[in-house]
């Protein structure tokens, strides 16, 4: 099974650059082991200490949100398309 993940621009520098790679994988878990031995660096930036997917990323397949889904237990099909989306915080606050 071939599943396609966008990487996002801000973690291209932990894949040399790539803006997507093909997995092979039929969950969440499995998504994130393949991307991990692919690209070790960016592991870390994709899960917490415990292994599991780190609350600020976001999962989209075929742009619906994993969460609506079923979360990790969404089974992967053959072509889905994922993204991967870091959410971004700061900017900065109007003073008035």
């Amino acid at each position: 099974m071939s599943i396609r993940v966008q990487i996002p621009t801000a973690l291209r520098r932990f894949t040399n650059g790539a803006a997507s790679v093909e997995c092979s994988a039929a969950t969440l878990a499995e998504l994130l082991d393949d991307l991990g031995r692919q690209h070790p660096e960016l592991n870390r930036h994709l899960r917490d200490e415990a292994g599991k997917l780190r609350p600020f990323v976001n999962v989209y397949v075929n742009e619906e949100d994993i969460r609506f889904l079923g979360g990790a237990a969404y089974q992967f099909h053959d072509g889905d398309e994922v993204m991967l989306v870091p959410s971004i915080a700061g900017g900065r606050q109007e003073r008035g």
